[in-house]
């Protein structure tokens, strides 16, 4: 059985084809494309003509890859998050989607979205007994988990996403001392809701789903090891001192200087500056001293609850 999930992300479309093998699937096709629907609009809540247009040159390739692979409609699962979610033209954007490419959105919850990514990092392997706090650094949103390897015990969903931030506070190119600041104060006024969580459930363990994290596991092998990580690794134990390395680069190097970093790709060069701003902030308040990361995120949730 193919199964194929698009994870239509404020910032990047996703594409996961797998097929059951007993019970694991075989990843058959992954890819990840910038779709940028958040680009000039999310904060006004509005996809753009322009952020249309990427999405449709997007999901028509797309489309010519599930057409390859032989997957009928009902066997492709396409998810709007935080940008579709918001979008007061998000009826139009559905449906312009569902003309010109067949593949038919259905726009998800901030609450089933933290569920899919729980599910996907539980199936990487990446939770034990301990309690964690995990994190998924969207662009339009930031999803907060506390749980471990058996069950949630608190999530929520918050529209802080890297997109939204990066419009709002990042006025300079590197970002300067008062922006990360105004960040710092906007997350301590935005995530009081986690603060009363961490205090109840107390995590010891930061996990990261993927995006920003992986980029930043890439930069710790090419820093470190001189090549990049195998790709068939679902986890990785990220040092703290290798993430302060890496977030005194990233905070102190402008847009070309990030681009020649050794192991940095063109999709997250811009939106991790106040993606490590944001686990900085959650590292220091909370007092967590270790990182893990899981390249499994939502789409990878959405399979593994298709095939439980």
């Amino acid at each position: 059985m193919k199964q194929a999930i698009i994870d239509l992300g404020t910032n990047t479309f996703h594409l996961f084809i797998a097929e059951i093998e007993g019970n694991t699937p075989k990843i058959l096709f992954r890819e990840s494309l910038p779709a940028k629907i958040g680009q000039a609009g999310i904060n006004q809540g509005i996809i753009t003509e322009e952020g249309i247009g990427r999405a449709l040159g997007v999901l028509s390739y797309f489309r010519q890859v599930l057409d390859q692979h032989n997957i009928p409609p009902e066997k492709v699962v396409a998810l709007g998050t935080s940008a579709i979610r918001v979008a007061r033209n998000q009826q139009e954007f559905i449906d312009r989607v569902r003309q010109e490419t067949g593949i038919q959105i259905r726009v998800i919850s901030g609450d089933q979205e933290a569920t899919y990514i729980y599910q996907g990092i539980r199936a990487a392997g990446a939770l034990d007994e301990s309690t964690a706090l995990v994190i998924d650094i969207g662009g339009g949103s930031v999803e907060f988990i506390l749980g471990n390897q058996s069950r949630i015990f608190w999530k929520q969903s918050f529209e802080i996403g890297g997109q939204r931030l990066r419009e709002r506070f990042m006025t300079t190119d590197p970002i300067n001392s008062v922006s990360i600041r105004r960040l710092h104060d906007y997350f301590q006024e935005q995530l009081l809701p986690l603060a009363n969580a961490i205090h109840q459930y107390q995590p010891s363990i930061l996990v990261g789903s993927s995006g920003s994290f992986d980029t930043l596991v890439d930069m710790w092998y090419m820093h470190e090891r001189g090549h990049l990580p195998d790709p068939n690794q679902a986890t990785f134990t990220l040092p703290i001192n290798e993430f302060y390395r890496a977030y005194e680069v990233l905070i102190t190097k402008n847009h070309a200087e990030r681009m020649e970093i050794p192991g940095m790709i063109e999709l997250r060069v811009d939106m991790i500056v106040v993606a490590v701003c944001l686990i900085d902030y959650v590292l220091r308040t909370y007092g967590i001293t270790q990182i893990r990361t899981s390249t499994y995120s939502l789409k990878e949730g959405v399979f593994a609850s298709l095939v439980d």
